[in-house]
């Protein structure tokens, strides 16, 4: 039995999380640049992703690369972490989910599925959706932050979703498990800003330095003539 945290309404049991950082995209509206190397204080945003994940309780965790894969793992290559590669990533995220939940281990309570581009998540964030998946109704299987009505990430759902997912049609992901199990989805209410902010654009980019002050930079290899 594993220990036991008090939480808000009682007591629960430590879950075994796993996790699948996905890392696979192109960037094709970033000018098809990994979006995952962006740096925030000098510091990448996978690197920062992978020390939120270790820090906020999760146990094992599976990059997922594809596109742009040999820039990016040099950079997370000093991490306790599996990296395996999705030789189609044009497939689509789907596809490097179900890559990513292959290569966990069997014995897992629940499976946390992060973005590698969502550059002001820290350790507190995912101990905090953790303990949520913990506290959900007993019919919910799969929790997902809601701000302000906009769906956010990461999520986290059960082993038995995760093995759904496995097994199902080849471009199933969480978006269509969703869409087929809705009375199993809690999207948990949370006035969190850092679950909805993600990175997509050059205007993204502008974006949060306007709203936080905080300013990504590309490394010197993909720097296209940035201030």
């Amino acid at each position: 039995m594993g220990c036991i945290l008090k939480g808000g309404g009682g007591l629960y049991a430590r879950l075994r999380v796993g996790a699948v950082l996905l890392a696979a995209g192109e960037g094709a509206r970033i000018g098809g640049r990994p979006k995952c190397l962006l740096e925030l204080g000098g510091v990448p945003l996978i690197r920062r992703a992978l020390v939120a994940l270790s820090g906020g309780g999760v146990d094992e965790l599976v990059v997922v690369l594809g596109h742009h894969a040999p820039s990016i793992e040099p950079v997370v290559g000093a991490f306790p972490v599996t990296v395996v590669h999705n030789p189609h990533p044009e497939q689509g995220q789907a596809s490097s989910l179900r890559i990513g939940l292959r290569a966990l281990g069997a014995q897992l309570d629940c499976v946390l599925v992060a973005l590698a581009d969502q550059p002001l998540l820290h350790a507190q964030d995912i101990a905090d959706l953790i303990k949520a998946y913990k506290q959900r109704p007993q019919e919910v299987s799969l929790v997902q932050p809601l701000v302000d009505g906009v769906r956010g990430n990461p999520l986290v759902f059960s082993a038995e979703v995760r093995e759904q997912i496995e097994s199902g049609d080849a471009d199933a992901g969480c978006r269509k498990w969703q869409q087929r199990n809705a009375a199993q989805v809690l999207h948990w209410p949370t006035s969190n800003q850092r679950y909805a902010i993600d990175i997509d654009t050059e205007q993204d980019i502008e974006q949060l330095a306007q709203r936080t002050g905080h300013r990504l930079r590309w490394p010197a290899a993909f720097a296209q003539g940035q201030g």
